[in-house]
């Protein structure tokens, strides 16, 4: 049901050795929404992806998936919990060796047991969401930045993911491209309800597709706001946050 905590962030704490990141982060990511996690260069953004995917582990607290501990599970358990998972990396990570239908084919023809003509097919479904009908036999040295974006998006959702993760989407692309990647996600969370967690410090687009955003600060190593981020903007009782929110502003961001 849309709305119900689908990931709950529960006393949270990363660290490398002594070094702490962040402590004591507590949050809940709802069915069905955009979720951001914001903050500026080295707050723990990115780490905390990692955190939540199952790429590293806390120094303290969990992380459960609909009420179900991810972390206390057994190696088997998460492995199956990543099946629910997708994630588009930074540079989208695709295999410049592959052919797009052959990057998005791959985690069909790794975890399914469909047949060419089915995988064929999801494969051309899954581009064709994202945009690039047609270009299944280009590779992605011969696409632009935008594009490849949208092809890491399309292999992230070849598995039909409950959860689709974004560590810095809009970095890298032009104001454009930025825009068109922003509108497909929110395309993606009305027309087939997944819920998205974006890792990113781009105002535009955590203004344009944050249902609610998670505020980390450096020198606090914690959250210091959590909510709809114009109205964090707004209203929030911390300066700092108000301070991330409102740099450089212009109209069209603060719309």
């Amino acid at each position: 049901m849309r709305g119900t905590d689908h990931i709950v962030v529960s006393h949270l704490t990363m660290a490398y050795g002594d070094f702490v990141i962040q402590r004591d982060l507590d949050f809940t990511v709802r069915r069905g929404e955009v979720f951001v996690v914001m903050g500026g260069s080295g707050c723990g953004k990115t780490t905390l992806l990692k955190h939540m995917v199952g790429l590293k582990a806390p120094a303290a607290g969990d992380v459960l998936y609909d009420g179900g501990s991810f972390w206390q599970a057994t190696d088997e358990e998460r492995e199956q919990a990543k099946r629910r998972f997708g994630i588009l990396f930074q540079g989208g990570a695709l295999w410049s060796s592959m052919t797009l239908a052959e990057n998005v084919a791959l985690p069909l023809r790794l975890f399914t047991g469909l047949g060419e003509g089915e995988i064929r097919a999801v494969t051309g479904y899954k581009l064709a969401l994202v945009g690039l009908a047609g270009f299944d036999d280009y590779y992605p040295s011969e696409l632009s930045g935008g594009m490849r974006k949208r092809a890491g998006l399309a292999r992230a959702m070849a598995l039909d993911p409950e959860i689709l993760y974004f560590d810095e989407p809009s970095s890298g692309l032009d104001p454009l491209s930025a825009r068109l990647l922003d509108e497909l996600i929110l395309e993606l969370r009305d027309s087939l309800g997944t819920t998205i967690v974006v890792v990113s410090h781009e105002l535009a687009s955590i203004f344009a597709i944050a249902d609610r955003a998670l505020y980390l600060d450096t020198d606090a190593k914690t959250q210091l706001g959590l909510g709809n981020p114009k109205e964090l903007r707004d209203q929030s009782p911390d300066p700092r946050v108000r301070a991330f929110l409102t740099r450089g502003e212009s109209a069209g961001v603060a719309a």
